[in-house]
């Protein structure tokens, strides 16, 4: 199981970024799909999450109404499409996959390597 995360890079303040993760190894029907990030001297924090079946989407308060979580089921992708960007959105973000959690950290059980997005003010 491989979960592989893209699109990250840098971009100037109140531009937008998409992330893709790309999942392989096997179908990822009916897990939760999350992205989670991680700033220098922080710890790793949910951002946003997606029913895999349902589709249901759920989003940090810091970043909702900039981002927005989707899912191509027969790609086995998930995006994020951030817009928007402020510095403190810089991180390194990752993609996971959940059989059950959708803002618990510790219920992903697949993670990806992470792809880093700068924001420059």
């Amino acid at each position: 199981v491989q979960l592989q995360a893209s699109g990250g890079g840098l971009v100037q303040a109140g531009g937008s970024l998409r992330l893709s993760c790309a999942a392989s190894g096997r179908t990822f029907s009916g897990y939760n799909m999350g992205w989670f990030r991680q700033a220098p001297g922080k710890e790793r924090e949910f951002v946003a999450a997606i029913n895999w079946s349902i589709g249901t989407t759920y989003y940090a308060g810091s970043v909702k109404g900039r981002f927005t979580i989707s899912r191509d089921n027969a790609k086995n992708t998930v995006y994020v499409q951030m817009n928007s960007l402020k510095p403190e959105d810089t991180a390194i973000y990752y993609c996971a996959a959940s059989s059950w959690g959708i803002t618990e950290r510790a219920s992903y059980i697949y993670w990806g390597q992470g792809t880093q997005v700068t924001v420059s003010g």
